[in-house]
């Protein structure tokens, strides 16, 4: 159950054998279908999209800014329907707006590669971030995902991560500083990403 504040480790995997991304312009489409159908609704601190699956942490924007969002649905326009919102429904919207993101995907490229059927496996992960040693861990995590599963020998080697975004004056929807106030220090940022392969982590999830 999502809910408005709340940090989330967000992550699917590709259904059966199936590859989510074929080349770097399926992971640009994500890319922008996830600004479309997420940013609305919540902050991005860390992502990695891998051929087979992917990972996002992200935080749930305010309650306030939730409830300014959904005026914007005509089914949420009336106040008597906007005054039933209670935490099931905002919720259950949260969940469909990722439901969505994942759908609008899966139905481009089933055109564009003439397949048929789901992408993704039917339901996604979420699972919320509880402290700060698991948010430093899991940006870790997210950002070495490549290199242990060798496709890379570097984290800034791969491309479609957020990792040299924090490196980079390029605009970005990363909430870079936010993340850096977790880990101290840009140093700090670098050095613990430096620390080993990731398999020791243990981080409580799976597939």
């Amino acid at each position: 159950m999502l809910e408005p504040s709340k940090y989330y480790h967000i992550y699917n995997h590709a259904n059966g054998d199936d590859i989510l991304f074929r080349n770097d312009e399926n992971h640009y489409f994500f890319l922008r279908k996830y600004q479309h159908h997420i940013s609305p609704v919540a902050d991005t601190y860390a992502y990695c999209l891998m051929p087979n699956h992917f990972h996002f942490l992200v935080k749930i924007k305010s309650e306030a800014e939730i409830f300014e969002y959904l005026k914007t649905f005509p089914k949420f326009g009336t106040l008597e329907k906007f005054n039933a919102l209670n935490d099931k429904v905002i919720s259950n919207f949260l969940s469909k707006q990722f439901a969505n993101l994942f759908s609008s995907y899966t139905q481009a490229y089933n055109k564009m590669y003439n397949r048929r059927g789901s992408l993704f496996l039917k339901n996604f992960k979420q699972k919320e971030v509880g402290d700060n040693a698991y948010f430093i861990n899991l940006i870790r995590y997210i950002h070495a995902n490549p290199v242990h599963h060798g496709f890379t020998k570097s984290m800034s080697d791969w491309k479609f991560s957020s990792y040299n975004s924090f490196f980079s004056e390029k605009p970005t929807l990363l909430n870079k500083m936010d993340v850096i106030n977790f880990f101290g220090s840009y140093d700090y940022f670098f050095n613990i990403h430096q620390q080993g392969d990731i398999g020791s982590l243990n981080l409580d999830f799976d597939f």
